[in-house]
């Protein structure tokens, strides 16, 4: 898969009311500098950067890969956008101006009620995309979006996600066929043919990272994650984090890419 834009939104003001299990408070201004960089790092790796408004009515939506996600193969034109529903009821709301975004774009579908998906639990191949069933995408949701993706001939497979908030909290693609995956964590079966690089425990974080290219946008404060990718010989660019960890979010979540 070849990732020419991003689509991100900044935090606003009411990114401090973000949803979050640490309960840790968030430095707003902290965070929009960390999105920044962020943002610095999308480019470096060769991406078109395209910004949405922040919107101060949706505390989490800067966390723009959830509402929607961009699915198709190696063609390009043989993409297609599918709007989710997000299982959080205060994000329920953030999708309407993605799929204004991408409108025009791509072809595009909306999932229905009782549907909910989070992109934050798609996993997207190059030949097969598998979606956690978690406490934010539920089976009505991963059924509708294999129906949106029917045409494309790639199979949706579902896998159980437990402890984690989403799929990709504990897994990611991050090219060339590599999964980053948390030790200890167990591969779904329709993984199970791909190769792993397993982050340590203390570096769980790393897990959630972006591969776009020969380069990996990794979280900052990770060594022994860092070694590992370069010894691989992908590039690494590091982006600090900490104010989007309060609120559980990681690396791919600041950012919809196509």
């Amino acid at each position: 898969m070849t990732f020419t834009h991003a689509l991100v939104r900044p935090p606003g003001d009411s990114f401090a009311a973000a949803i979050s299990s640490t309960h840790a408070a968030i430095d707003v201004a902290l965070a929009q500098a960390q999105h920044a960089e962020y943002c610095q790092a999308l480019a470096a790796a060769g991406l078109l950067v395209e910004a949405l408004p922040p919107d101060e009515r949706f505390p989490d939506s800067c966390f723009m890969q959830d509402p929607a996600v961009v699915i198709g193969g190696r063609c390009a034109t043989a993409r297609r956008a599918v709007v989710g529903r997000p299982g959080a009821p205060s994000r329920q709301g953030e999708e309407d101006a993605v799929a204004a975004a991408l409108t025009g774009r791509f072809p595009l579908t909306r999932l229905i009620p009782p549907a909910t998906l989070e992109g934050g639990d798609v996993l997207i191949l190059p030949d097969r995309v598998v979606v956690g069933q978690s406490g934010r995408t539920n089976a009505a949701g991963i059924a509708q979006l294999a129906v949106a993706l029917s045409g494309t001939e790639l199979p949706v497979y579902a896998a159980p996600v437990e402890s984690y908030l989403h799929l990709l909290t504990a897994v990611t693609h991050i090219g060339q066929g590599i999964l980053l995956a948390i030790e200890g964590w167990p591969l779904p079966a329709p993984l199970a043919d791909l190769e792993v690089l397993r982050v340590p425990p203390e570096e769980a974080y790393a897990a959630n990272s972006l591969g776009v290219g020969k380069y990996v946008i990794v979280p900052a404060g990770h060594p022994r994650t860092e070694a590992m990718l370069a010894a691989r010989g992908l590039d690494i660019l590091l982006v600090p984090m900490s104010e989007f960890a309060k609120a559980d979010g990681g690396v791919t979540c600041l950012s919809l890419v196509w």
